[in-house]
């Protein structure tokens, strides 16, 4: 018995291997640029300098913020002193008009 094989096969071979795919290139961060000083060059002096005019400004900005609180203090004790005086006058009012009211029903009229 022979036994013949044909040069093609009726059954599938293995898949083929698929190739790698190439490994992405990772991306590269930047390097920070270096924090620069915030007055580059200023000697120990020129800072002390500076930070005496500010302190300065800030104590004239201090002080005139004090006085302009003194005065809105000032005008709310004023304003307070006004408002009770436009009270005590409603309620003279309110009283006057109560007597003119009450004094048409006086109980000793006869309406008959």
């Amino acid at each position: 018995m022979f036994f013949i094989t044909p040069a093609y096969s009726q059954e599938p071979g293995p898949p083929e291997i698929p190739e790698p795919s190439p490994e992405p290139k990772p991306i590269k961060i930047p390097e920070p640029e270096p924090i620069r000083e915030p007055f580059p060059e200023e000697s120990d002096l020129e800072k002390i300098q500076r930070l005496t005019r500010e302190n300065q400004q800030l104590n004239e900005e201090n002080f005139r913020l004090k006085v302009q609180i003194t005065e809105l203090n000032k005008t709310i004790e004023n304003l307070q002193a006004i408002t009770m005086e436009q009270i005590k006058v409603i309620m003279q009012l309110v009283k006057q008009l109560q007597e003119v009211i009450f004094e048409g029903f006086d109980t000793s009229t006869d309406f008959t």
